[in-house]
């Protein structure tokens, strides 16, 4: 089953969105693990992977304008392309404060969430290469429901470690901010995974 053909262009749209994401989770994995200085580029990468995002997202958006019968219900196509938005936003996001707030040293759960986050959006590309291959879904996005919620538990995990062990405030904030960015954008990961799913269930 095509749930999305090649002619209609949706989906090559929609599989270039994940390819960018898969791209810039990358960048961010190799950057904090790398260092301030290494992730510095990276971020500028990132940056200019999120403008290839906005551009796609335009053209998807314009496109559905444009089209009068779709491959499945415009609305699910809108809700795919603005939820795989979110999650590049959230990876530019995250590389952007880990930069401009100066982090030094970059604490082992920002190299978690990072490794996980790259792990949620490589499960993505997946999942959606998977339907052009008129292969199930399924299994990519139970292991990134599984991620969001290792995500999770870090997330949690390093908030209640910094109330109980940082002693400057500033640098608290600053990581909080960070571990909830991370945490956030594998939520959104696993939005797209659910929203997947129903696509398929609606299609089917």
């Amino acid at each position: 089953m095509r749930l999305l053909p090649r002619q209609e262009k949706f989906f090559a749209m929609l599989l270039n969105q994940a390819e960018v994401i898969a791209k810039a989770a990358d960048l961010l994995a190799v950057g904090v693990t790398a260092g301030n200085s290494r992730l510095k580029h990276a971020a500028d990468e990132i940056l200019i992977l999120e403008h290839r995002g906005d551009e796609i997202i335009h053209e998807i958006f314009t496109k559905l304008n444009q089209t009068f019968i779709t491959p499945i219900d415009p609305e699910d196509i809108h809700h795919l392309s603005s939820t795989l938005d979110d999650v590049l936003d959230g990876i530019e996001d995250a590389s952007f404060r880990i930069v401009a707030y100066q982090v030094e040293p970059i604490p082992d759960a920002i190299k978690e969430l990072a490794n996980i986050l790259q792990g949620c959006a490589s499960n993505l590309l997946r999942a959606l290469q998977a339907l052009d291959r008129h292969e199930k879904v399924l299994e990519s996005c139970i292991e990134i429901n599984r991620l969001e919620n290792e995500a999770d538990r870090v997330e949690r995990s390093a908030v209640a470690e910094l109330f109980q062990n940082e002693k400057d405030p500033i640098r608290l904030i600053k990581l909080k901010e960070i571990y909830e960015v991370l945490e956030a954008t594998t939520d959104s990961c696993e939005d797209v995974a659910d929203l997947l799913q129903n696509v398929v269930l609606k299609n089917s």
